[in-house]
């Protein structure tokens, strides 16, 4: 059974997309940069669509599952299973106004007022979950200069920094959502598809879980094993085989962090380790 799998067409959350899909395996091979259509490694078929059609896409069952934003699929409201959050895209729905508004917390928002935002149903339920009355101005971009041309007191944009609202004199005053690249699918009660589903997340999953990780392996004094275990926590501990001939020395492998690599290996030299050797990991199934 090959499933169809909705991709974003274009954008950075386009190429992290594609980056992760070919690191685990699962190539995007089409007939060109604007092919509509791909092979996933032979595995599954890509849809590349708007990042923002891709919920309505799912939830229409023109594709098994879909890759977007979480921001999106809420703005979409449509209902759709929620598989995982792949870590990357990372950013913030936030309410801001004009610094010399006076408004610092969204409890200022008063009745009547003005909200532009390219999210109006996220705007509007927010708001609404809050018990105030505002009317929500639809922008299709740029909302940040909505508060400075007079069209609204406020709004409701994206940001992951902060800085691009702070330039546009605007000061984050709410978060309404936490948002990030996620899988998502239909609700699918097919035998099939739900194995084919669990395999995709599986080997998105390995490669996820090997980022900002290292493999490490070392020869270390036998009666130091105490404090290696110590520097070397890995996933259960390190794994300890004793090196050919016996001896004093016995190999150790674990899987560490890749930002504390530098002080794991002046540890284990500290101990006495010979022979560390440092790899990279390209997919870790725990």
């Amino acid at each position: 059974m090959l499933l169809k799998i909705a991709l974003p067409n274009k954008g950075r959350l386009s190429e992290e997309v594609r980056e992760l899909f070919n690191d685990a395996g699962l190539e995007v091979r089409g007939r060109g940069e604007r092919a509509l259509t791909a092979s996933l490694g032979g595995e599954f078929e890509a849809i590349f669509v708007r990042a923002q059609d891709i919920p309505e896409f799912v939830a229409d069952g023109a594709a098994h599952a879909g890759v977007t934003g979480w921001d999106l699929v809420n703005e979409a409201g449509r209902e759709l299973e929620h598989l995982m959050d792949l870590e990357f895209g990372k950013c913030r729905l936030v309410v801001a106004a004009r610094e010399e508004s006076g408004i610092t917390h969204a409890n200022d928002v008063r009745d009547g007022m003005r909200v532009a935002s390219c999210f109006p149903r996220l705007t509007q339920d927010y708001f609404a979950k809050r018990g105030q009355r505002i009317t929500v101005v639809p922008v299709s971009g740029a909302a940040e200069i909505a508060p400075h041309l007079g069209i609204a007191d406020l709004v409701v944009d994206l940001t992951s920094t902060g800085s691009t609202l702070k330039m546009n004199g605007l000061r984050e005053v709410a978060t309404v959502l936490e948002s990030s690249a996620r899988l998502v699918s239909s609700n699918s009660n097919v035998p099939e598809a739900r194995k084919r589903l669990d395999e995709l997340k599986l080997a998105l999953g390995s490669v996820l879980a090997a980022r900002g990780k290292r493999y490490l392996m070392a020869n270390v004094p036998r009666d130091a094993l105490t404090q290696v275990r110590e520097v070397l926590p890995g996933l259960n501990g390190p794994t300890v085989v004793d090196v050919m001939g016996g001896g004093a020395f016995v190999a150790v492998h674990a899987v560490v962090p890749a930002k504390t690599i530098y002080r794991t290996v002046n540890a284990l030299k500290a101990l006495g380790a010979e022979g560390i050797l440092v790899t990279r990991i390209e997919r870790l199934v725990a």
